[in-house]
């Protein structure tokens, strides 16, 4: 059956685009939140109707967004298994695999034939040049593909090794279709307008020759000595980040009296860091989750984040890029990385649209550190802009843009990291900012295209309709595991053993190989054994 889709304007035309490109490499860079994942899905869907015997590869930054894809691909009915190994080949029973830009790199002789006359997605394609090896395994894995569709959320360039399937023009990458920030915001209801209230305030440190250094973030310093400031002003032994996370808070809770799940992230240096920014967190009365990569449930503490009320989440980069928590609204930039790249990345995260809310200003604290002040002003130019464009254009109530730039930017400099300037500071919101923005999404544009559903997998389908082949494939498997682990116990046969019988009933090489009827008639003659037992 056909159904259809509504596609924003610039995915209607990014399509278009992508789909009378002559060659088969395509990269597309669009701003967080505007909806590049359907954008993608709805292409390879698409492309999959002409072409029914391809398969679908997703390469992904990390672990935690592997996942994500394979459930927004679900939701068009596109079956991506995430916990593929090498060892798997390509699933049967799925129209594709998601993958990490690591285990490209490890895996590349086993990715090679599954990629052959494939649609490839490269999310986050920049990320394929941060090594040489990844890079290089990117080029070598997926140079038969059909179709090699990269995303960005971050206009890159290549300051060192080349990205594979990336044109260059003097060594900045070109994208076959830009869509900005500025341009989200002015088509209203794709992304927020997002304001950078900076702290300022005088560090104390010592430097590696033991000289005691004083400096506040108005007085010149070489890079070296900007670095050991803005690690000062992060510490959390120190006064500043404390009082940032103080007047975040009291922002944050300001919003959630219209908006009660609303949430803000804390982008820590690192794992140390982030207990530290979690027990200030505490000191406030919340009780914040913690994300870093060396938390084995991490990818379920983001998700469970993502669905609930909590107010903060605390993470060092595994919430910086790609994920999707759209009720977040306060950022605190607590890292040390002073990249654009990263630094728009990190923005993106709170500057996600809701249709459900009409005032929907976000705010991005950070310390008043004159490279992020740049970056910052950068992205306020392009919001000031853009929201202007829109009053001009009849669609937005007269705001005081140039103040609301200036108070950001500027009057917030003054603030002494010291608690007695505390009281003060967290009224400044109001005053500088007396008009709501108001942004509508009228005039954002919208195109219904229709969609055949999704090449048949056989007869092992085991899931309705739009559900997830991999989310039932994963509790089968993680029940057929504890069958395992009980008859080995009443048994005393090893794991092995038990397994060996348990595919051969069903008639499976391997649990790995199994589909969801597989896995449950392996669990059924599991239960059984169980009750000979």
């Amino acid at each position: 059956m056909r159904r259809s889709l509504r596609l924003r304007r610039w995915q209607k035309a990014a399509l278009d685009a992508f789909e009378t490109h002559p060659r088969a490499d395509f990269l597309t860079v669009a701003t967080p939140g505007a909806g590049k994942t359907t954008f993608a899905m709805t292409a390879a869907l698409r492309n999959l109707a002409h072409h029914p015997h391809r398969r679908v590869v997703v390469v992904a930054p990390t672990q935690h967004l592997k996942h994500q894809w394979a459930d927004a691909a679900a939701d068009f009915g596109l079956q991506l298994e995430s916990s593929w190994s090498a060892a798997d080949g390509m699933p049967r029973d799925m129209h594709g695999i998601v993958v990490t830009y690591q285990q490209v790199a490890a895996t590349v002789p086993h990715l090679q034939p599954l990629a052959d006359d494939a649609f490839v997605v490269l999310d986050e394609i920049h990320h394929a040049g941060s090594e040489r090896a990844w890079g290089a395994a990117v080029g070598e894995a997926f140079g038969a593909a059909a179709h090699r569709l990269a995303l960005s959320g971050t206009p890159f360039r290549s300051d060192t090794d080349p990205i594979p399937f990336v044109r260059y023009d003097a060594d900045v990458a070109v994208a076959d279709y830009v869509y900005g920030y500025g341009d989200a915001l002015h088509d209203g209801g794709v992304v927020r307008p997002v304001f950078f209230p900076a702290v300022g305030g005088h560090m104390e440190w010592t430097a590696p020759d033991g000289a005691l250094m004083r400096a506040s973030f108005a007085d010149p310093l070489d890079r070296v000595g900007a670095s050991h400031r803005l690690r000062t002003a992060l510490s959390p032994h120190g006064e500043l980040l404390a009082t940032v996370l103080r007047q975040a808070n009291h922002r944050l809770g300001e919003i959630r009296r219209a908006q009660p799940d609303a949430g803000g992230l804390v982008i820590a240096m690192d794992v140390d860091h982030a207990r530290a920014v979690c027990r200030l967190l505490e000191r406030l009365g919340v009780s914040p989750t913690l994300a870093t990569s060396d938390e084995a449930d991490a990818s379920d503490r983001i998700a469970d984040f993502a669905a609930g009320k909590d107010p903060w989440i605390v993470a060092v980069r595994m919430v910086s890029e790609g994920v999707d928590i759209p009720r977040l609204r306060v950022g605190v930039y607590a890292t040390n990385i002073v990249t654009e790249l990263f630094f728009r990345q990190a923005v993106g995260r709170i500057a996600r649209w809701q249709p459900a809310y009409r005032r929907q200003k976000a705010f991005m604290f950070l310390p008043d550190d004159i490279r992020l002040r740049t970056l910052a002003h950068q992205l306020a130019q392009e919001r000031t802009h853009s929201l202007a464009r829109r009053e001009a254009d009849g669609d937005q109530p007269p705001v005081a843009l140039d103040a609301a730039t200036d108070d950001q930017l500027s009057l917030f400099a003054a603030i002494s990291a010291t608690p007695e300037m505390d009281d003060a500071a967290s009224g400044i919101f109001d005053d500088a900012h007396p008009e709501d923005l108001i942004v509508d999404a009228a005039d954002m544009g919208a195109y219904d295209i229709e969609l055949l559903p999704p090449p048949a997998l056989g007869s092992d389908h085991g899931v309705m309709d739009g559900g997830s082949r991999r989310r039932r494939k994963r509790e089968l498997r993680q029940q057929n595991s504890d069958r395992v682990r009980i008859i080995s116990h009443l048994s005393g046969l090893t794991p092995e053993v038990i397994n060996a019988r348990l595919n051969a009933d069903v008639g499976v090489a391997s649990i790995a190989d199994a589909g969801v009827r597989h896995l449950e008639r392996r669990l059924a003659a599991a239960d059984t054994w169980i009750d000979r037992l």
